[in-house]
């Protein structure tokens, strides 16, 4: 299984950046999918989800409606579209799997799956 994080980069404060993760070795179609962030000298934290038909989405309130996550399941992949970006958005961010099961959609530990990380840097 792979999950390959793209799109990351540098933007000015109040910018836009989207953000792609594409899966492989998995069926995509069965995985609730996921964005984390870790911020400079923070601990990892919750972005957004989208269930596995991507019918139920959630945001973490520091990015919401700022932040829209969307998946295309014919092309295995899931997207973070980031609008209005701030300069306490920088972080590295992942992108994560989970098959489902009892823990929240906002926790780590429903994920078995995650990419190695895309860097995205935001400047004032």
């Amino acid at each position: 299984v792979q999950l390959q994080a793209s799109g990351g980069g540098l933007v000015q404060a109040g910018g836009s950046l989207r953000i792609s993760c594409a899966a492989s070795g998995l069926a995509f179609g069965l995985y609730d999918m996921a964005w984390f962030r870790q911020g400079p000298g923070k601990e990892r934290e919750f972005v957004s989800s989208i269930s596995r038909s991507g019918r139920i989405t959630k945001y973490a309130d520091s990015v919401q409606g700022r932040f829209t996550i969307s998946r295309d399941n014919p092309k295995n992949t899931v997207y973070l579209q980031m609008d209005t970006l701030k300069p306490e958005d920088t972080a590295v961010y992942y992108c994560a799997g989970g098959a489902g099961g009892s823990y929240s959609f906002t926790t780590p530990t429903r994920y078995g799956y995650w990419g190695q990380g895309t860097q995205v840097t935001v400047s004032s």
